[in-house]
């Protein structure tokens, strides 16, 4: 394997397992290792690091991969080869399969990783290709003729042939388990990342009422994963608003005694408001699990959105902040606190927005969003219409997030048909994925 190819698959590796290399850091990984070279394992290790990993996930997951990629066999290949196909000291890759399966350890690894580079190996994805690559590769290396030569000392009846046949299908089996053995190297290098996304993307759409326990513990790391990277991309653009434009009027006049050369920079800038969220959550039987997944969803974006002030009902509207304001290890305790704090009762929509009206009103201003997570079924109680206008003329935004289809809209006690021409969005909750867009949403109400 070249050192260009040695570093090109390597990145490849990384972004399969979601580290985010340009291709101009790609083209410093090769200089340092240009520079570096593959003599110590230790340096290339950490000077790489410091070029391709940014984050701390990242670098967690590059020392991860590097340990896998550049193994002891990979690392001395490279070193021997830099630039043409590796040859380790000296040997040449057998061209017969009997020879290569009785040769030593080092032409064993060279014809291996030089007939998975033939059947495109570093385009494995899923554990249950490793196989089918095994036998691929078992073809490049010339199987199907030892095969062939298997057959006709088979038909020849004789000891000799037998003999010669059973050290053959020996042969075979060896190479087979080294094959596989290998597939799966490289599998957990370049597959098992792509492999994590696919589990991630099929649970982002999976709907959250059909999620079983297996599934909710493994959306958690999930929820932090896509609110990271919401983080990420509302900072970004933040930084970007906060460059300003070039106030053209100004620069010329401030400029007109210079011939007009703009020495003298003007600049204009927008000012937003920082986002102020304000959470109402249903939080009886059939909408709780929905909830979870807004609350840790949000508490995991407290950088972007600080001022977020969180409120929970059944019956009677409690502030349930507090019991947020914990590490995230401690969040489903503080999930279950406000089960149990603000859970009980029969739901009652109309009460609850009495109780914001007169203990949470002055959380209420122009920059605030109001987030209603609920399916607006309120037991035919009093649905208190007249404050829930009152809140939409006083906030900057309503957005309504309701758990139930829309054909279920207004039917039996739902009173959201009657809450909708109040609220700026109203959208259908049912998967992760769409937790995140409107959350999204939200905050580019803010950029």
């Amino acid at each position: 394997m070249t050192a260009e190819r040695t570093i090109t698959d390597f990145v490849r590796a990384l972004r399969s397992a979601d580290v985010n290399v340009s291709p101009a850091e790609t083209i410093d990984a090769a200089r340092t290792v240009d520079l570096v070279g593959y003599q110590d394992r230790g340096r290339l290790k950490i000077s790489l690091r410091n070029v391709l990993a940014k984050s701390e996930t990242e670098k967690l997951t590059y020392d991860r991969l590097f340990d896998l990629f550049f193994s002891r066999r990979r690392s001395e290949n490279s070193s021997q080869s830099e630039g043409d196909d590796a040859q380790a000291e000296g040997h040449e890759a057998p061209q017969d399969f009997m020879d290569l399966a009785g040769g030593d350890e080092s032409s064993i690894e060279i014809a291996l990783e030089k007939a998975g580079q033939e059947v495109g190996l570093q385009d494995i994805r899923f554990s249950t290709q490793t196989s089918y690559f095994a036998q691929q590769m078992l073809k490049a290396m010339g199987v199907a003729k030892m095969e062939k030569d298997l057959l006709e000392r088979l038909q020849e009846h004789t000891p000799e042939g037998d003999a010669t046949a059973e050290d053959m299908m020996q042969a075979r089996r060896k190479m087979t388990a080294r094959a596989v053995e290998y597939a799966k190297r490289q599998f957990d290098v370049f597959g098992a990342g792509a492999t994590q996304q696919f589990r991630e993307d099929f649970l982002a759409e999976k709907r959250i009422n059909e999620m079983d326990r297996s599934d909710l513990d493994r959306m958690k790391p999930l929820v932090e994963k896509l609110a990271k990277r919401l983080v990420t991309k509302h900072s970004r653009r933040k930084r970007q608003k906060n460059r300003g434009q070039i106030d053209i009027r100004r620069t010329l006049r401030a400029n007109a005694g210079r011939d007009g050369i703009p020495f003298d920079v003007h600049w204009k800038q927008t000012r937003k408001d920082r986002p102020k969220l304000v959470l109402i959550c249903d939080v009886s039987g059939s909408v709780a699990q929905y909830v979870r997944f807004l609350l840790l969803f949000l508490y995991c974006m407290r950088d972007v959105v600080p001022d977020l002030y969180t409120y929970a009902f059944s019956a009677r509207l409690k502030d349930v902040g507090p019991y947020l304001d914990t590490s995230l290890d401690g969040f489903d305790n503080a999930m279950q606190r406000i089960l149990d704090d603000a859970g009980w009762g029969s739901t009652d929509y109309g009460q609850a927005l009495s109780d914001l009206r007169v203990d949470f009103w002055n959380k209420i201003d122009r920059r605030t969003t109001i987030i209603v997570l609920g399916d607006g079924r309120s037991n035919h109680g009093d649905p208190r219409l007249d404050i829930f206008e009152d809140a939409a003329g006083r906030c900057k935004r309503i957005v309504w997030l309701n758990p139930e289809a829309k054909s279920l809209w207004g039917t039996g006690d739902s009173e959201m048909l009657r809450y909708q021409p109040h609220c700026s969005t109203v959208t259908t909750l049912s998967t992760l994925k769409q937790l995140e867009r409107a959350i999204d949403d939200v905050l580019m109400h803010y950029s």
